[in-house]
């Protein structure tokens, strides 16, 4: 059983030290809590209960840390995926949820399984989820100063079972100052894909991302043979005629936990019940 998660990259907000000791702390926290969840739960049980707590902390930029978009609201996309149904759920510009990768979680049950706007609003409401906003004071003073990140941020997991069942899930509150009606690549496989070879979670810039399908391109290869390294390795590399901005997370079915970024830092913590790692 081994899970690892992110949360954006470092560069997103403040680098004082104090973020980011924050940050590696709470990381830590909620990588060991899912692992110890993950003792009685699914692979894709616990990449939801991971991903809550991601969007639960202020600190990342996803659920009550998310960014404000150009018209003054907030949106978020969230999706989760899991390799025994290879079925695919998300909600794309979400409002006034707390959690939509909760949302994403419910939409796995029916056929038609990604919805956005406010076709998504209406489902969650419908389904018991309230109304709730995520707008915090520090989001706001962003906006209101035009201070707001560089929107690199978005959290994510990926875990492996007992049963050797592999899940992710990823969500993201934006990038700030977007254009009304922008998509990111959280929503879709270019930023959230599995299968039974290989999960795969992104964060970055969602345009090059998506441009470079990159999560759907490494799990793919590692189907078709490709080690997990030399499947970031190729996949990395077509990000960078472009100078593509994206970070990475996998694990494989044999176990082997990566993670790379073509800018630095990412931010991430993995665990496997023995060993622990997280960003510097």
């Amino acid at each position: 059983m081994k899970i690892i998660i992110h949360g954006g990259f470092f560069s997103e907000s403040s680098t004082n030290q104090e973020t980011k000791i924050a940050k590696q702390e709470a990381l830590l926290r909620i990588v060991k809590q899912s692992y110890a969840y993950l003792q009685t739960h699914t692979a894709l049980e616990t990449v939801v209960y991971a991903v809550s707590m991601l969007e639960d902390d202020a600190l990342f930029n996803a659920g009550i840390g998310s960014q404000i978009q150009s018209d003054g609201k907030i949106r978020m996309s969230a999706s989760l995926m899991d390799s025994t149904s290879m079925k695919m759920s998300g909600v794309i510009n979400i409002e006034d949820v707390k959690n939509p990768i909760k949302v994403a979680q419910v939409l796995m049950q029916e056929d038609d399984r990604i919805l956005g706007g406010e076709g998504a609003i209406a489902y969650a409401r419908k389904n018991g989820f309230p109304q709730f906003s995520t707008e915090i004071p520090q989001r706001k003073q962003e906006y209101q100063d035009k201070l707001a990140s560089l929107g690199l941020g978005t959290v994510g997991c990926v875990v492996l079972d007992s049963n050797g069942k592999i899940a992710v899930g990823t969500s993201t509150g934006g990038k700030g100052f977007e254009l009304v009606g922008r998509i990111s690549d959280s929503g879709t496989v270019a930023g959230n894909y599995c299968n039974a070879y290989c999960g795969v979670s992104l964060t970055g810039v969602g345009e090059d991302i998506t441009s470079g399908a990159v999560a759907a391109k490494i799990v793919t290869r590692v189907t078709d043979g490709f080690t997990l390294k030399d499947a970031f390795a190729k996949t990395f590399a077509e990000l960078k005629p472009f100078d593509g901005f994206a970070g990475a997370i996998a694990i494989d079915s044999n176990g082997n936990i990566f993670h790379q970024d073509s800018h630095p830092s990412m931010v991430f913590a993995s665990f496997d019940g023995i060993n622990e790692e997280v960003f510097q």
